[in-house]
């Protein structure tokens, strides 16, 4: 994976909730905290969705001049959702016509808030439903992974999704962005150790109690850990970026072709432990891969730009199609299209230019979430 832009990490920080996880409670503690929410587990993405989620907010201190390309790639993004399911926009006051400008008004709804950035997937609430119908929102509180951007707006915006799904708020002492979450929706989920057990979020947990709450929280019987990478980007390696669960036991694996890429390596590895790994039903993994370009379209965008994410995994599933990235490899961006129309047959595979967004390290998955159909 690439990283957000290096200028990004030189915006004013704001203190977080970094504190949330040295509060000194014991494993005892934080165990009997997680067996309270029992019965609650998070569906998998390609199940059916009641609504979708984005955050219209770019600004020019993070993004400088890339600012109006990334509203327009964000607007490309919302109008292809809105063609399919409900969309919920936030947006600040002053933005608003500009977003309905961009995004549309067909089947969306905007929500006018205070903004960050766009990175729904990691600020926005992360959903649960249980056996009885129940809609949960958990709040891993977001502190701008790791302290390393400004957040304390884009901090409130979990509680206020879960107030907007009318769910019931639920608030972990654990740190983490929904980027670092897969889910199988049958017990199993993905993560990279590099974005979960770092002193940057939790400091003072030990794997056991990560996994221990991970698993209490999104209703997880088995994690699969990856190794990710710590600090070659600003997420430290989320899993969205390297794999994503298409079904229970299939699996789509990113593979690095390229031997220059700090990531060649890594995705080696990831791919070595999926192929090795069961689910939490004992199913060994079906694992498919997909590369990134090797020869991406030259823009102002990639070029000279190391942090620039050229990669078709940050996909988003949604009710009847599937929304992912094109990058001008007319080679790479075919393999894709054709990969994911065989693993996802009953979907519409829409390939999108969002090169913008790429040079700031993160995809189409990294800025919408979804909320499940109950």
């Amino acid at each position: 994976m690439s990283t957000r832009r290096e200028f990004i990490k030189q915006a004013s920080l704001v203190a977080g909730f970094g504190a949330m996880a040295s509060l000194g409670l014991g494993f005892n503690a934080r165990q009997a905290q997680a067996e309270e929410q029992e019965g609650w587990y998070m569906p998998d993405e390609g199940d059916r969705h009641r609504q979708a989620y984005m955050s219209f907010g770019a600004q020019e201190a993070i993004w400088e001049d890339f600012t109006g390309d990334v509203q327009e790639a964000l607007g490309r993004i919302a109008r292809a959702i809105a063609t399919y399911e409900p969309l919920i926009v936030f947006c600040r006051e002053h933005e608003h016509d500009l977003a309905q400008e961009l995004c549309g008004r067909r089947n969306i709804t905007y929500v006018i808030t205070e903004l960050d950035d766009i990175w729904m997937r990691d600020i926005g609430a992360n959903f649960v439903i249980n056996e009885q119908g129940g809609l949960g929102a958990v709040d891993f509180n977001f502190n701008g992974w790791g302290n390393k951007q400004r957040h304390a707006k884009d901090a409130q915006l979990a509680r206020q999704v879960a107030d907007a799904a009318d769910a019931v708020y639920q608030r972990s002492e654990l740190v983490g962005e929904g980027g670092g979450i897969e889910v199988d929706g049958h017990g199993t989920g993905i993560m990279t150790e590099s974005s979960w057990i770092n002193r940057n979020r939790n400091p003072d947990w030990s794997k056991a109690e990560v996994e221990e709450e991970l698993k209490a929280r999104l209703g997880l019987r088995k994690i699969i850990w990856l190794p990710g990478i710590k600090g070659k980007d600003i997420t430290d390696a989320h899993v969205d970026f390297y794999a994503r669960f298409v079904k229970p036991g299939v699996v789509l694996a990113n593979l690095d072709n390229d031997p220059d890429s700090y990531d060649h390596a890594v995705t080696l590895k990831h791919l070595e432990i999926l192929r090795n790994a069961t689910d939490a039903d004992g199913r060994k993994l079906q694992v498919h891969t997909v590369s990134p370009p090797l020869n991406p379209r030259k823009s102002r965008f990639s070029r000279g730009n190391d942090d620039f994410a050229a990669g078709y995994i940050n996909y988003f599933v949604i009710n009847g199609a599937v929304i992912s990235p094109q990058f001008g490899d007319s080679s790479a961006d075919a393999k894709a299209l054709a990969l994911l129309s065989e693993l996802y047959p009953e979907r519409k595979v829409i390939q999108l230019d969002i090169d913008a967004i790429a040079a700031g390290g993160g995809g189409i998955h990294c800025v919408t979430h979804h909320q499940p159909q109950v």
